[in-house]
């Protein structure tokens, strides 16, 4: 019989490398004498939109045409050191660095307009407005540099900043767990996240959708197999991960929080959108058949040997009690 239920979970994740461990961030801008701009940032994009989030803030930052702003990240000798792709910090910690870097080099501009009253920034003026900079010996190159603010926890008394933001999220799944052959199917989730001010709604939503496919691979169907430390499933045809017949219904939400530290209000999304996924389709599992499982992923075989179990405990506490 299949029997369904509903499950939910909450978290925060604190985002950066965290408790004190330095968190820093570089780069560079540079007006060049055609009036274009280039942005130089290590920000590695590993299918999250990182590139596309820092060109944002530059060209909001700059305040001129788009098609005037480039980034540039592929070349270690070209720009300095962003940090990894790794603890959700690309969009707050390297998008801060891309903000003060470019603001920098906005001021320079105006201070170039200050020398010169006939100019403006505008899209048609950047080349003479180079040429004022480069006359009054204003730098038209300028590098920036963010750090994220945190400290070591005192193991004493317990008392320290470890991370800085935090990010928050919940969802709401409902599956379908049959209790004769232990299958869970994933019917709907409701993907709820803080990631303060969404930059990207369309990455946003493209992020928060593929950490929830990777938690549900996480629950129900990724599991190392080993024998004496060797890894037995190397391939995808045995090391079993979600595919586009497998993803539920999936609607995302985003409560806009602006993060005063952050880049225009952004914080961090990734790893905080995969976390809930996982605890909310177990609490779903015990909601449906009364089972709580706790080794991952939820197989069938552990879904019905757990089912077996609380069987067998039933009939064990009934004749107790008869």
């Amino acid at each position: 019989m299949k029997k369904r239920g509903t499950g939910y979970s909450t978290i925060f994740y604190g985002t950066g490398y965290g408790n004190g461990f330095p968190d820093e961030s570089r780069a560079t801008a540079e007006l060049s004498c055609d009036g274009k701009i280039t942005v130089y940032v290590g920000v590695a994009d590993v299918g999250q939109g990182g590139i596309s989030i820092m060109w944002q803030i530059a060209v909001e930052t700059l305040g001129i045409s788009k098609e005037l702003v480039t980034i540039k990240n592929n070349s270690t000798s070209l720009m300095r050191d962003s940090g990894t792709a790794a603890a959700s910090r690309q969009t707050y910690n390297t998008g801060n660095a891309v903000l003060v870097t470019c603001k920098m080099l906005r001021d320079n501009m105006e201070l170039a307009i200050n020398e010169d009253n006939k100019l403006k920034i505008e899209d048609s003026s950047l080349p003479e407005l180079y040429k004022a900079m480069i006359d009054n010996k204003i730098e038209t190159r300028v590098n920036g540099y963010f750090k994220a603010t945190t400290s070591q926890v005192d193991l004493e008394t317990g008392q320290g900043n470890p991370y800085w933001p935090y990010s928050f999220g919940a969802q709401r799944v409902t599956v379908e767990v049959d209790d004769e052959t232990g299958k869970v199917n994933i019917i709907d989730i409701v993907a709820l996240n803080d990631a303060g001010k969404v930059i990207n709604p369309v990455l946003a939503e493209g992020q928060a959708q593929g950490g929830t496919a990777m938690g549900i691979g996480y629950a129900i169907m990724e599991e190392v197999e080993l024998n004496n430390g060797t890894i037995k499933n190397k391939n995808f045809s045995d090391y079993i991960i979600p595919t586009s017949m497998d993803m539920p219904n999936i609607r995302t939400v985003f409560v806009e929080e602006d993060e005063e530290s952050g880049p225009y209000g952004a914080k961090g999304l990734g790893e905080p959108a995969m976390i809930p996924t996982a605890p909310a389709i177990i609490n779903a599992i015990y909601d449906a058949i009364g089972v709580r499982i706790y080794d991952l992923p939820a197989t069938c075989e552990k879904v019905l040997l757990a089912i077996k179990n609380k069987i067998q405990n039933d009939v064990h506490i009934l004749h107790n009690e008869v």
